[in-house]
């Protein structure tokens, strides 16, 4: 350094007020050698008229030997001088001095800065303030060259890197901080010194020599340090230490991730999938969630002591495809009275432990197979923390990281927290459970456990519950044998799902089956089903929304295999399709009922030819999926699924699920029901029309003798003969013609004598003393069934008796 840059260097080291400053320069020989413009403003002396002068000629010396005969090991000078002014005055100046050896010289000066004392700090205070900001500042700071070496830091700083500053001295900042963060920051830092802008790091990560084993987050800030002229000397660095901030909200931010993604499904393997997802990586390096038995099961967990035999459910790993894994999700694990994962169940408080504690030792020493395993895996800190819900221990979850850094409490309030919230989603999920294997298992009681045999239709069916949140709805189909070998075919849906949408899908069931008994057309028998179901809601005390709620939707179809009319009624139901014995395929256009349960409103039948071999489906919404496709597209898809060729009803099921339904379980309850037609052949029916006079009896006798003669039913003469007689007798004398009188000859002989009088006939209990009234008890007597249906036109009397091979 020369005279000249040192007098630069002493006036930029002070700055402020110019004229209230001096710096000059005086050798050890008590000469001066150097004089600033700020010296001459100060103390009024040229610089010309005082180089080369002796100090003493300007400063009066005190009682100490002048500043400028130090001993020679010291460099450094902080006092007070007094100086003569050019106008004579004297000035008492605050001074601090600095020794140096300037270029090309072997002597070395002394570079004085003084000052006025009163409006700006005293030299001495200054020092005092760079001693606190070296030694006691809580702000960490470090001083670069232009060349990124450190050159000075301060004690903050050490302990914050845990490097003294005598080792830290010439080092860059990445042989400090490892990670590709500090590279990026170093950077950063260049550019201040290109440009003489400050710069901020924002969140900076990386490890200390104090903590190798664990990130820091930092937060920076460098401003350059500047000379005159905007020459740039260096920079100066301040770091915070934030990493407890950070975690503290990376901590929040995971509980509101938590929150949104624990518990995304009423599936107990997924819950605690999702529990173990959420605490890898940012909680632990391996997490697994163990259950009792009882909880998988649906049912209430029950007291336990001793070993406790647990279920694992989930494993998450940092390690991808969890190598470290013991046991597989499904396995079953028996720990032991005094391992970690059964003392936090049995107390009900988290339990953190290393894994050379003694407590560990001792649990791992009765299980050698875990202890091998983490020893392979690392493992060196465990936390257990127990499942709780509603005041029940239903298993626990274990944690596991390879630092010897124990958890802190911090981890433990966070894993705490995660388990809370997903032991009420587990909780839920096992109610949810337990009320869907309740109504799963009613309504499978209460469907058919299988079809009944009748040789109308030939039938094939799928159900298919709702899964997700939805659980067990109200769906049903059923085929319902009826006279005359007619068959009823019926699709239905309570809205609502769980066990009361259930029980009120079999009273419905029932009542179906109770009015089909009555041989009612489809449309009189949506309509005494809809008035069934606001009886329902009426006496079960519902409000309006819940009574709209209550609501069903239905379909009836009766076919007839001797007329080949399908009469088909819906309430609320999507189309029944036909696929005619020619392949194409048909969505039928009948007038669409209301849902059952709005009252006072209409219901149409309409009837429809299906000949031999066309096949009819009858479905709930479930199959379109309306939520996901408009119904137009899935009546489109449905309408192509059917077009693929089939070699069996079943195969045919099948297609149409896999078409329409490629996710499984569907988001709502799904019944299909498929039948194919077949039809009673004029060789197998006969009919008479009988006129309404008693004589009719006798040629009808005559009739059936040689119809079932004809047919090879001898055997079965005598019988037939005789409710034929009754039954036509009964007509004549009771009703109005015209009257008919037709047998059908299936698995069974079936007679039946139609008239056009809607009276209902009654069987009653004739005294001794009647001459009549014993004609429908001898019917029921001689025949395995009989009854009466009505018609428009009037009413059926039928009855069937079983034919006996000879």
């Amino acid at each position: 350094m020369n005279t000249e840059d040192a007098l630069l260097h002493g006036r930029e080291s002070r700055g402020g007020d110019s004229a209230r400053w001096a710096t000059f320069m005086i050798g050890e020989d008590g000469v001066v050698t150097g004089w600033s413009p700020d010296a001459q403003r100060l103390l009024g002396h040229a610089g010309r008229e005082v180089i080369g002068r002796a100090a003493t000629e300007l400063f009066v010396p005190g009682a100490d030997p002048p500043f400028w005969t130090p001993p020679r090991d010291q460099d450094d000078w902080v006092g007070e001088v007094t100086a003569r002014h050019a106008s004579g005055r004297l000035l008492h100046l605050a001074a601090q001095g600095f020794r140096f050896l300037p270029d090309g010289s072997t002597q070395r000066e002394w570079l004085v800065t003084a000052a006025l004392p009163g409006n700006f700090l005293l030299l001495g205070e200054e020092q005092a303030m760079l001693d606190w900001l070296y030694s006691r500042s809580p702000v960490a700071m470090t001083v670069y060259d232009t060349d990124m070496r450190c050159v000075r830091q301060n004690e903050a700083m050490a302990r914050l890197t845990g490097v003294s500053e005598v080792d830290r001295l010439g080092k860059r900042l990445p042989e400090i901080l490892s990670g590709p963060d500090a590279v990026v920051w170093e950077q950063r830092m260049r550019r201040v010194l290109e440009t003489g802008e400050p710069a901020y790091s924002g969140e900076m990560r990386g490890r200390m020599p104090v903590d190798p084993e664990h990130d820091m987050v930092l937060s920076a800030a460098a401003s350059p340090l500047q000379g005159r002229g905007g020459r740039m000397l260096g920079l100066c660095a301040t770091v915070m230490d934030i990493t407890e901030q950070v975690r503290s909200r990376e901590r929040l931010n995971l509980l509101n991730e938590a929150s949104k993604h624990i518990g995304s499904t009423l599936d107990v393997t997924r819950t605690a999938e999702e529990l173990a997802e959420m605490a890898v990586p940012q909680l632990a390096d391996w997490a697994h969630v163990d259950l009792l038995e009882t909880l998988l099961q649906g049912e209430e967990p029950g007291p336990f002591t001793g070993g406790v035999a647990l279920r694992r459910v989930a494993n998450e790993s940092v390690n991808p495809g969890a190598p470290e894994a013991l046991l597989q999700p499904g396995d079953v694990d028996v720990y032991p009275a005094q391992s970690a994962p059964v003392r936090c169940m049995a107390t009900g408080r988290s339990v953190l432990q290393l894994v050379e504690d003694p407590a560990t030792q001792e649990w791992l020493a009765d299980d050698p197979v875990r202890t091998v395993g983490f020893a392979q895996s690392g493992f060196q800190a465990i936390m257990g923390v127990p499942i709780r819900a509603r005041g029940t221990t239903l298993g626990v979850t274990l944690f596991l990281k390879r630092s010897k850094v124990p958890f802190s409490d911090d981890d433990r309030l966070l894993a705490e927290e995660l388990v809370a919230r997903a032991a009420v989603c587990l909780d839920n999920a096992r109610r949810f459970m337990r009320e869907h294997t309740a109504a799963l298992t009613l309504q499978q009681t209460l469907l058919p456990q299988r079809l009944p045999t009748q040789t109308a239709v030939d039938v094939d069916s799928r159900y298919l519950p709702a899964g997700g949140r939805s659980g067990v709805g109200g769906d049903w189909f059923d085929v319902i044998p009826l006279s005359g070998r007619r068959v009823a075919l019926v699709v239905g849906d309570v809205v609502g799902h769980g066990i009361h949408a259930a029980a009120t899908m079999g009273r419905l069931r029932t009542a179906v089956r109770t009015l089909a008994d009555v041989d009612l057309p489809p449309d009189e028998l949506l309509t005494h089903l809809d008035d069934l179901v606001i009886r329902l809601a009426t006496e079960d005390e519902l409000t309006e929304t819940q009574a709209t709620d209550l609501g069903a939707t239905c379909t009836y179809a009766i076919y007839d295999p001797v007329s080949q009319i399908c009469s088909i009624a819906r309430a609320g139901q999507p189309p029944p399709a036909v696929v005619h014995p020619d392949g194409a395929v048909e969505i039928l256009q009948l007038p669409a009922g209301p849902p059952l349960g709005f009252g006072h409103l209409p219901f149409e039948s309409a009837e429809v030819i299906l000949p031999e071999g066309s096949l009819l489906a009858l479905y709930t919404n479930g199959l379109l999926d309306y939520r996901e496709r408009g119904i137009d597209e899935g009546l489109d898809s449905l309408r192509r699924a059917f077009e693929k060729p089939a070699s069996s009803l079943s195969a045919r099921c099948e297609n149409v699920l896999d078409a329409l339904l490629p996710t499984r379980p569907p988001a709502d309850d799904v019944a299909l029901l498929i039948a194919r037609m077949r039809s009673l052949g004029s060789d197998h029916v006969a009919v008479l029309d009988v006129p309404a006079q008693p004589e009719s009896v006798g040629y009808a006798r005559s009739w059936v003798t040689d119809q079932l003669a004809a047919w090879g039913l001898e055997h079965a003469a005598y019988i037939t003969e005789l409710v034929a007689s009754e039954l036509v007798t009964n007509a004549i004398r009771h009703a109005q013609g015209p009257i008919q009188l037709r047998l059908l000859r299936d698995s069974t002989l079936i007679c039946e004598v139609s008239d056009s009088s809607n009276t209902a006939p009654h069987m009653r209990r004739a005294r001794l003393s009647d001459e009549g009234g014993r004609g429908l008890l001898l019917v029921a007597q001689l025949t395995q069934r009989w009854g009466t249906r009505h018609s428009r036109e009037g009413k059926t009397i039928w009855c069937e008796q079983l034919l006996v091979e000879e």
